[in-house]
């Protein structure tokens, strides 16, 4: 035994506390250690009176998408249809000739020129000059103009944005919040990606992401919306009325946003998945690329998209979470661990979190992957008490 089944028992209560109290309608949880798996499903997919939630229980994983989408890219850097130090106006003629503000508050029309293109790696690691600010909206007059063309500086709205081709010509008209390579901005270079892409492979995203990685490791329910046929499984998604605390419907099942196809397939968030779907995928990198006796990406990849390719000056001033980078670096869409200070995540694990309530881990050292799934939103970027403990359940079972 690998993990300790009175401990197992010990996180079992601690995540069923959460749905006694209302906290979550519904969890499923996942731990997997040296090839055992335990799996946990707890609560219902819809406050009143829905059904119980099942290990199959399909879920929006939010940003969880985001490092699907730079595997995708390293396989088309694998096949030389992409290069990582290549400026992407090759294949992404909207964004050459870039503007940059002088300020993050100025007026969008104070800039200086780009000191250079944005590059294949600039997107995979965030130094895109593109990204969500950390402000309240309208705070600044780049965020109010994200946000009236439709780019997505909230959370996911998958019927929101228009088309790629329309998308990328709207962020194109508007200019960089930072000099390409110069700091670590949130989520919107994922959206990026997922236009190139597509462009890259010259079919749709979703199709890309489908033969290329959906359908090698066998994740058969991940995907941009949920057919009718298994919408009954889609768990009903929650927002916390930040007066009250009361949970609040953000996107039903049945007719809501995920339940027909969306124009602008997200990169940055817009993909459901079941728990053993992104245990897949999360074994996949574990194995460093390989799944059964197919190869997905090359060791390699692997290995630079795990590694923290942030420079000191890049990381200040950008933290989602104040803090979060004195032990964390970031890699290729996931964030890294580097340094351990605390008794869940040492150094060189890897992952990330979905901002509708979902989480993943993978660490090499343990062997061991962990994932989270709930249907209630965060309420900021710091972890709600459900997912902390969550993390805690999962180191504190490990037996040996």
């Amino acid at each position: 035994m690998s993990l300790s089944k009175a401990r197992l028992g010990r996180m079992h209560d601690v995540m069923a506390g959460y749905v006694e109290r209302g906290d979550v309608p519904g969890i499923v949880t996942l731990v997997s250690r040296r090839g055992e798996v335990h799996v946990d499903a707890i609560g219902t997919k819809a406050v009143a009176g829905g059904e119980p939630i099942q290990r199959d229980t399909i879920f929006r994983i939010a940003s969880l998408t985001k490092p699907i989408a730079a595997a995708a890219t390293m396989i088309l850097v694998e096949e030389c249809r992409l290069r990582l130090d290549e400026p992407v106006d090759r294949l992404l003629p909207e964004l050459a000739h870039r503007t940059v503000l002088k300020r993050l508050d100025g007026p969008l029309g104070d800039t200086v020129p780009a000191n250079r293109p944005i590059t294949v790696r600039d997107l995979l690691t965030f130094r895109a000059g593109y990204g969500i600010v950390m402000a309240p909206p309208d705070t600044y007059p780049i965020q109010t103009a994200m946000s009236e063309q439709r780019l997505g500086q909230g959370p996911p709205k998958p019927q929101t944005p228009p088309a790629p081709d329309e998308w990328i010509r709207r962020l194109g008209t508007l200019p960089l919040m930072h000099q390409p390579g110069e700091k670590w901005m949130y989520h919107t270079a994922s959206d990026i990606l997922g236009v190139l892409i597509a462009r890259a492979s010259g079919r749709p995203l979703e199709t890309f992401l489908r033969e290329r990685i959906f359908e090698p490791l066998g994740m058969k329910d991940t995907a941009f919306s949920v057919p009718a046929t298994t919408v009954d499984r889609l768990a009903t998604s929650y927002e916390v009325n930040p007066r009250t605390g009361a949970l609040e419907l953000y996107d039903e099942a049945k007719g809501g946003e995920w339940s027909r196809p969306p124009a602008f397939p997200s990169a940055g968030g817009g993909l459901v998945s079941t728990i053993d779907d992104y245990l897949a995928f999360g074994q996949m990198l574990l194995r460093r690329g390989q799944h059964g006796s197919d190869r997905v990406l090359s060791r390699p990849s692997v290995e630079t998209m795990t590694t923290d390719q942030l420079t000191r000056e890049q990381k200040t001033g950008s933290d989602l979470v104040t803090g979060y980078f004195d032990s964390h670096g970031w890699g290729f869409g996931l964030s890294v661990v580097t340094r351990r200070d605390d008794a869940s995540g040492p150094v060189g694990s890897f992952g990330w979190d979905g901002g509708l309530g979902t989480s993943w881990r993978s660490d090499p050292s343990e062997d061991l992957i962990g994932i989270l799934m709930t249907q209630r939103a965060w309420t900021s970027p710091t972890p709600p008490d459900v997912c902390l403990d969550f993390w805690t359940s999962v180191y504190q079972s490990i037996e040996d």
